[in-house]
């Protein structure tokens, strides 16, 4: 038994330094084409829809950590069986590496955008690991007879040395390109008014009225970070245009800049849930761009794709309706963070993100939805999707232990492109609708505190919360789940008083 787990961990210390190794070439050439990265996102795409919302509703913004961890897991698990073979047979060893090598060599070639360089770290992984696991297998071979173990020691320790140096460099040759740190945002022509304070330390435990960068949300497709270069970065207008454009980063930048609060929500957010964030955007207003590129007739969809050529669809006439549609590249003051679209995104206010917030954008084709379908087309979401008025309750949580008397029921409500939120009411214990108190006014597209001073009595009690839009369209009772067009219902909990 020790001797097969030495040498499945030969197996595994073998893939390891070939994905290090990998790891760092990817990062040269594109970041996407590192092997695990790939197989990775290949399992995404044919995950069942139901399964990626379970797994989204259990996990959180962990659900990426625990996918790639499993893919690596699997990995490593064939790995170690091709280290047991290897001991028998050498040749069984190698080609159950190159069988696994071959498989992520699949995904990469498969991927929406690919190019002939995109294999190449799939071929270092090959290389390396098959060769890493000869020199152990010699090393072994040779301890064996003369009864030193020094070789096979130094042997492991270069190749784990390789294995982390080679994922080290990657993220570090990545990081070299240019940083969002390193970019001046430019002033906007048409700034927002100041925000007014928020009820942030008056009520504790409300969220916050603007969502600090580094805790907005993030749900995408991505296994990792993007690293995407805005140096080399232009956004293609294509399709159904009078004249094709290609516009630089630095082109982009020099167009003038308009600045709005807008509150940004995913449509895997189930009802009470933390998919939703607001902050203030800084970019070019959508309907420049198609001004100067000259939109025909024909079009009834923006097909926006990232750098790596995933998809995302857009009604046209919801998108240039006269509402804030944005090409984005900053974000609350600062340029967009790498893991919400750096260099730039789209920002469509009122719609869930999944129709309207490409990140990593590269390109807008107008086109029609009988001509293309998006990623998420493809996989039955609706094509229509304005974001559902709701009201959460951030402050007390559920199941809360509470004492008898003064209590502060309060949280968040939001009501895009309906005139905002004219009035927040709760409910205990099912008995009448009371008005809440609310919070300043962000403007319709952006979400509003709201506060309820509630005199508690002992014992267990259900708290529920729900929004009327300034347009007197009320949130609405009927349960449903995320999938096709986002979720609705109330949320409510339930607290117990001492």
């Amino acid at each position: 038994m020790r001797t097969r787990l030495l040498w499945a961990g030969y197996g595994v210390l073998a893939t390891l330094a070939g994905i290090g190794l990998a790891h760092a070439v990817a990062s040269l050439t594109d970041p996407g084409s590192s092997p695990v990265l790939a197989v990775g996102s290949a399992v995404i795409d044919l995950t069942p829809t139901p399964m990626k919302e379970w797994a989204i509703r259990t996990f959180g913004s962990a659900d990426k950590i625990i996918l790639v961890g499993s893919v690596l897991v699997g990995v490593l698990a064939l790995a170690g069986v091709a280290g047991i073979l290897a001991r028998r047979r050498l040749a069984l060893g190698a080609g159950l590496l190159i069988a696994l090598v071959a498989i992520a060599g699949v995904a990469v070639m498969t991927r929406p955008s690919v190019r002939p360089l995109d294999i190449v770290p799939t071929v270092v992984a090959a290389v390396a690991a098959v060769a890493a696991l000869v020199l152990l297998s010699r090393k072994q071979q040779h301890a064996t007879t003369s009864g030193g173990r020094r070789g096979v020691l130094l042997a492991m320790g270069a190749l784990g040395v390789t294995a982390a140096v080679g994922g080290i460099a990657g993220r570090l040759i990545g990081g070299l390109r240019l940083r969002p740190e390193d970019v001046t945002l430019p002033m906007p022509s048409d700034a927002a008014p100041p925000l007014p304070r928020g009820l942030d330390d008056q009520v504790p435990g409300i969220t916050s009225f603007t969502t600090p960068n580094k805790d907005f949300y993030r749900v995408d497709t991505r296994l990792d970070t993007p690293i995407v270069s805005a140096d080399d970065w232009t956004l293609t207008v294509d399709g159904d245009v009078e004249n094709k454009l290609t516009i630089t980063f630095e082109e982009l930048l020099d167009m003038p800049m308009i600045e709005r609060d807008i509150t940004l929500t995913c449509v895997s957010n189930s009802v009470g849930g933390q998919y939703v964030g607001s902050a203030r955007w800084l970019g070019v207003p959508l309907r420049d761009i198609f001004d100067k590129a000259g939109v025909g007739r024909r079009a009834d969809q923006i097909l926006s794709t990232d750098f790596d050529g995933m998809t995302i669809s857009t009604p046209l006439d919801l998108a240039t309706d006269g509402r804030d549609a944005m090409i984005v590249v900053g974000m609350n003051g600062d340029p967009l963070p790498r893991e919400h679209g750096f260099p730039v995104r789209m920002l469509i206010p009122g719609l869930y993100g999944f129709i309207s917030a490409t990140k990593w954008l590269t390109k807008l084709t107008l086109t029609t939805y009988a001509e293309q379908d998006a990623y998420w087309t493809k996989r039955d979401w609706a094509t229509d999707a304005p974001i559902k008025i709701s009201a959460r309750i951030d402050t007390p949580k559920a199941l809360a232990q509470l004492d008898a008397g003064d209590v502060v029921v309060g949280g968040v409500a939001w009501a895009q492109e309906r005139d905002g939120i004219e009035k927040v009411q709760v409910r205990i214990d099912g008995g009448p609708w009371t008005d809440a108190r609310l919070g300043p006014d962000g403007g319709e597209n952006y979400w509003r505190q709201w506060f309820y001073p509630w005199q508690a009595k002992s014992g267990s009690h259900r708290l529920a919360v729900r929004a009327v839009a300034g347009s007197g369209e009320a949130q609405t009772a009927v349960r449903a789940e995320p999938f096709p067009n986002g979720a609705s219902g109330l949320h409510e909990l339930i607290v117990n008083v001492a």
